[in-house]
């Protein structure tokens, strides 16, 4: 098993294309300019995972407020995110990395551990990706609750 790369404030955001739930693709330089939040989460319709998405959902008037886009990236094929964004109507992108290269670009696929055990898996993560193409936040191993507020506090 390997131990994940962590990305840390000030490296570039890997550049992404992936598809989403309608087969569009999204890429990170279609938010060239901008502020976004990139959150990689391990299986859509779990519940911490469903948690997750609707904070952000219940949140996005206020990140788009502050100029700042939200993009859900899990391991689930594009029909898995279609069926939970309809479900939860999820009001922001979520892309879908099934060969979790993404994931592992940003340090968000590796050894954690779960219930105890050292598995190899998706490590719920968010980023804060700036205007410049920087990482301005980088946080790893989220709890679903409460996470959007966290992220919200470390908001300049």
């Amino acid at each position: 098993m390997t131990e994940a790369k962590r990305l840390e404030v000030g490296d570039t955001a890997p550049a992404f294309s992936l598809p989403d739930d309608a087969g569009h693709t999204v890429s990170l330089s279609d938010y060239a300019g901008k502020r976004v939040l990139v959150y990689f989460y391990p299986r859509a319709n779990t519940p911490g995972c469903t948690k997750e998405a609707c904070d952000f959902r219940d949140s996005l008037e206020q990140l788009n407020s502050l100029d700042i886009a939200v993009v859900g990236i899990s391991p689930d094929k594009p029909e898995a995110i279609a069926k939970f964004r309809a479900e939860h109507e999820l009001n922001f992108p979520l892309l879908s990395d099934p060969d979790k290269t993404v994931l592992s670009a940003y340090g968000a696929f590796g050894e954690k551990k779960n219930y105890g055990k050292v598995v190899q898996g998706v490590i719920r993560s968010t980023f804060l990706v700036e205007p410049d193409g920087t990482i301005g936040q980088a946080l790893y191993n989220v709890k679903a609750t409460g996470h959007v507020a966290r992220v919200m506090k470390g908001l300049a």
